[in-house]
């Protein structure tokens, strides 16, 4: 097989969407994956659609969960308030397992696809403190996919790829802007409503549009 095929893991966010436009860039061919994990709204899965659509991924394929059903989140419990102003340690808006559990369905698709390379856009300067999107994480996983898996033992392996790891969240618009993201199709906030207007107070919607604010790029944002 010579076609370079990736998994992204694809929220429809602006930080997934740059990843998706850089795995691109690369050469690869590229299939995304998103969650319907009982998370508060839905605009998230609609802007993930349209952002695959955008850049032209060959497949896009959304994954029911129900992480509802354990709860323990902002973002999946409706019960705990989204917080609107900073908090200490971790935030209630993570998402117990959530990026173990992602990745692991992307890595069973790969799998199947018969990719070596999947991507995600976690982040370890301009984030919310969330374990799961520390190196150590990415690195602990990717040992784990290559012990686990029939590709890892018999085959050519796979890479956790997170080439953002180490980008602020401008240095993120700067370089999905290069590679004609439209950040107008993405939706970030914890809170959006049904039409994906943000809500400029979460964690999320401030660290975006700090980003671009830093980055000199217009903030195409739409608010409620």
């Amino acid at each position: 097989m010579t076609e370079k095929r990736a998994v992204i893991l694809l929220s429809g966010g602006l930080d997934s969407a740059t990843v998706v436009a850089m795995a691109k860039a690369q050469g690869y061919s590229c299939y995304t994956m998103s969650f319907d994990y009982g998370q508060r709204h839905r605009a998230e899965l609609q802007a993930a659609a349209r952002v695959a659509r955008d850049l032209g991924v060959v497949e896009h394929k959304v994954i029911g969960l129900n992480l509802d059903g354990i709860g323990g989140s902002a973002l999946t419990d409706s019960s705990i308030d989204v917080p609107e102003a900073p908090t200490e340690g971790i935030p209630v808006t993570y998402v117990p397992a959530r990026n173990t559990v992602f990745l692991s369905l992307a890595l069973g698709w790969a799998e199947v696809l018969e990719a070596h390379d999947i991507f995600i856009g976690v982040n370890a300067v301009d984030y919310s403190g969330y374990p799961d999107c520390r190196p150590e994480f990415v690195e602990a996983f990717e040992r784990m996919a290559n012990l686990a898996t029939k590709a890892g033992v018999e085959g050519e392996g796979f890479r956790i790829q997170a080439p953002l790891q180490n980008l602020s969240k401008a240095q993120i618009v700067q370089a999905g802007m290069a590679r004609g993201v439209d950040y107008a199709l993405t939706v970030s906030c914890y809170q959006a409503d049904d039409e994906g207007r943000a809500c400029g107070k979460c964690d999320s919607c401030r660290l975006r549009a700090d980003g671009f604010k830093q980055a000199g790029v217009a903030d195409p944002t739409r608010y409620f």
